[in-house]
């Protein structure tokens, strides 16, 4: 039987351990423990099943931070060769991303489908162990196996997951392949995500989603509405608020929408032959978040009109008025920018962000 590793977790305000040794793990609740496999669970290779659980499944909340176990880092469409032909076939689709030496967890995120240096995918993946490499493999269900795969990751934690949040819909992958030392920037995203590290060791950090200290209401409008994460920024103060998992092979976090999150490994954990870390977001939206993205369309507005408005899930009432007027809000706004999308430059300005209304 496969022995899997426990997530190291500190709680916001605690001291951050330091980054090596790695701490004491467990190992994860034994066979009579756990709780019950999904019947959907799916089946690949010599009959191994694949799947994401956790410890406690009776107390698992989508509107919460949780360390979680896998063990998809054994499947067989998750290891380096498997992943290096799928860069190759999302290059035509440019999202291979990559970015510029020296970024800092505090960079702006931005990225390019070309390598810095120009090198080819194939090159990359040829020096994919030389210290700082960094490949992003963005939107991964546009090839079918991966799709498949990625549905069935979600599917294993999907009875947990629409107790609270049904309709599960727009399901991507997002793999981050490096070689430490190497950073990921802080951000946020819309979608809630199952977040797995594969392969190496990494340093996931995570705040809680209501923490308007660490990203304010009107930066989490600018990027739901608007796309911009300008005013995502992270401050040094900012770090003893976070949930930091050190995570191994079988680790996973989840975390919902919007929560702020980065990502650190450092050289001194790379071995000869095991010198990569991989990691990807399993990403979804539900019913819930989209209602939310409804509500943060006219707070945005709300807000430019100089109110201060509540924020999402402060007020049932006010949420039930905002939803309606914020998905008609939402259409307008993507009509609008599909009718002007001939007089701008830029293509990507005629759609609105999925997620957004």
């Amino acid at each position: 039987m496969n022995k899997f590793t426990s997530t190291a977790f500190r709680a916001p305000g605690a001291p951050h351990a330091p980054s090596s040794p790695l701490p004491q793990l467990r190992e994860v609740c034994p066979p009579n423990e756990r709780g019950t496999v999904n019947t959907q669970d799916k089946v690949a290779g010599a009959g191994q099943t694949y799947r994401v659980w956790a410890d406690d499944p009776e107390s698992f909340s989508t509107h919460k931070i949780t360390g979680l176990h896998h063990n998809f880092h054994e499947h067989p469409l998750f290891q380096v060769a498997e992943l290096a032909n799928l860069a190759k076939e999302l290059v035509p689709f440019k999202q291979c991303r990559f970015v510029r030496p020296g970024i800092s967890q505090a960079s702006s995120f931005t990225h390019d489908s070309q390598h810095p240096d120009g090198r080819s995918i194939d090159e990359v993946f040829g020096r994919i162990e030389e210290a700082g490499s960094w490949v992003a493999l963005y939107n991964i269900e546009v090839i079918p196996r991966y799709a498949a795969l990625l549905a069935s990751i979600v599917d294993t934690m999907r009875p947990l997951i629409e107790r609270e949040q049904p309709g599960i819909f727009n399901i991507n992958g997002f793999a981050f392949i490096s070689a430490p030392p190497s950073v990921t920037p802080f951000h946020i995203d819309r979608e809630n995500n199952i977040w797995l590290q594969l392969h190496g060791r990494k340093t996931m950090n995570v705040w809680d989603p209501t923490d308007r200290t660490v990203v304010g209401a009107d930066a989490v409008e600018d990027f739901i509405v608007g796309h911009s994460l300008r005013k995502v920024r992270l401050k040094e103060e900012f770090r003893a608020r976070s949930h930091q998992f050190d995570t191994q092979p079988g680790d996973a976090v989840y975390f919902p929408s919007t929560s702020p999150h980065m990502t650190s490994s450092e050289r001194s954990w790379t071995r000869p032959g095991d010198g990569v870390s991989i990691s990807i977001g399993v990403t979804f939206y539900t019913s819930v978040t989209r209602k939310t993205a409804r509500v943060h369309q006219v707070n945005r507005l709300m807000r430019k009109a100089g109110m201060s408005p509540a924020y999402p899930g402060e007020s049932t009432t006010a949420d039930a008025l905002k939803e309606p007027v914020g998905a008609v809000v939402g259409m307008a706004r993507a009509s609008l920018s599909r009718a002007i999308a001939p007089l701008r430059r830029i293509k990507l300005a005629a759609k609105a962000p999925p997620g957004s209304f």
